[in-house]
């Protein structure tokens, strides 16, 4: 085993410098299972943060699923095989019953990326709403339409055809107070743009969100702003793309999508991530007219897209939810965990803020509650503490102030308990300006 002095020089060497690190002090992880990965020398961490492994680390069924179906056959899906229509059915049985149409992609990324081409190519347009702080990906057509990217280090700005709408955050946004006059503010700038477009002659092409803005700070959406907001576009001809990519799966508790918990329908839905527990692969889901308009003779193909692996792979995932009812579980923790960062936010004047469905929660932590001054680096510290104390977390938002919870969907109350307890103590020891 190489040394992890030797490890990072090599890094350094071949691997992209604007691929970053967790942590201070990097930790180099060699085994997962279930809820918990462990560094090189056996030291045990509580993985709080990983919702990719979406069923658990390794989980067995998955291992031999995947095992199985590679010593038998991988290709591509210019052959049949029962894997792929067997997926896409399985898939299809949990959506709304208008979404019937499946293409395999490889990350969420390829996913949102293939979306915006069919609504683009249904609409003759690109002109698409999307919300500040949001991201979708990595390719450069979903960087266009993630202001966490364009309007972030390196960036470049907004393209002309793309209509940015504030992040609607109750909490800390540029329009706070009763619900009925947050959607008032929020909902009218979806209006503004769609009457500018109509002005100037231009159809918009798509509004595009997750039912949980993630890298936005894990920010849950005023009670009808999604609906609204996804009525307004389609009754101008606009599509509505739901971002299941890090909350599908039924990783908010309540729902086994996201988009159903802010009672709205989409037009597409994307996922990815968590539907492979690790392995790569995504998908998009539309319906039948929009399918056969993007029908073309242009011809969508994916090398590794639909492959009888990953279709093998993903049903495994499926059953595995169902069969330890991890939806449930995830409602059930998530409720609990937010009752208690409650309790924790009324002892540690630190955290502002505590929001979030199911399993994927963030917990937001203010400096100055007054000025509404956001606390970034008390966040950081925290993070690398909670590492140095056995459990894993992140931040997100566009302050970086936000602490995230999105660990596999096999989360117990028990571990749950060793994260409050540790983050407890811990803000108790470092009295960041704490009232206790």
């Amino acid at each position: 085993m190489l040394s992890i002095k030797n490890i990072k020089k090599l890094r350094d060497q071949f691997i992209s410098p604007s691929l970053s690190i967790s942590y201070k002090d990097p930790l180099h992880i060699v085994r997962g299972k279930g809820q918990y990965l462990y560094d090189r020398n056996g030291t045990k961490y509580l993985d709080a943060i990983n919702n990719i492994s979406h069923v658990g680390h390794c989980h067995p069924k998955v291992i031999e699923t995947l095992y199985e179906q590679s010593k038998t056959l991988n290709t591509n899906t210019r052959y049949l095989h029962e894997n792929i229509v067997l997926y896409a059915q399985e898939l299809i049985n949990r959506l709304p019953a208008h979404l019937q149409v499946c293409y395999f992609t490889n990350s969420g990324s390829e996913s949102n990326d293939l979306a915006l081409r069919i609504a683009r190519d249904y609409t003759n347009s690109n002109h698409t709403i999307v919300i500040e702080g949001a991201y979708h990906g990595h390719t450069s057509a979903t960087i266009e339409v993630s202001p966490y990217k364009y309007d972030g280090p390196g960036g470049k700005g907004k393209a002309t055809y793309i209509h940015p709408v504030p992040m609607p955050d109750a909490y800390r946004g540029s329009w706070r107070g009763s619900n009925a006059d947050i959607l008032e503010y929020y909902v009218g700038h979806v209006d503004s743009i769609l009457d500018s477009l109509n002005r100037e002659g231009k159809q918009v092409s798509a509004f595009i969100s997750e039912s949980i803005l993630g890298c936005g700070g894990q920010i849950l959406f005023p009670e009808r702003f999604l609906s609204l907001a996804n009525d307004k576009v389609r009754d101008v001809g606009g599509l509505c793309i739901a971002d299941e990519v890090q909350i599908g799966f039924g990783r908010v508790g309540s729902h086994f999508w996201g988009f159903e918990s802010e009672n709205t329908v989409p037009d597409i839905i994307t996922m990815g991530k968590s539907m492979g527990n690790g392995h790569p692969l995504s998908a998009v889901v539309t319906t039948q007219e929009i399918a056969q308009k993007f029908n073309n003779g242009m011809e969508y193909f994916n090398s590794f897209g639909g492959n009888p692996v990953s279709c093998a792979v993903g049903r495994t995932v499926l059953e595995i939810i169902e069969k330890e009812k991890l939806q449930e579980n995830a409602y059930l923790i998530g409720k609990y965990l937010i009752k208690e960062l409650n309790d924790l936010k009324i002892r540690h004047n630190l955290i502002g803020d505590i929001r979030g469905r199911g399993l994927f929660l963030g917990i937001e932590l203010i400096r100055d509650h007054e000025n509404m001054v956001p606390a970034a680096s008390e966040a950081e510290e925290i993070v690398n503490d909670m590492k140095d104390r056995g459990i894993l977390l992140s931040t997100d938002g566009p302050n970086h102030n936000v602490i995230k919870i999105k660990p596999p969907m096999i989360f117990t109350k028990k571990n749950a308990d060793q994260l409050l307890d540790t983050l407890d103590q811990l803000l108790i020891k470092k009295k960041y300006n704490s009232l206790t």
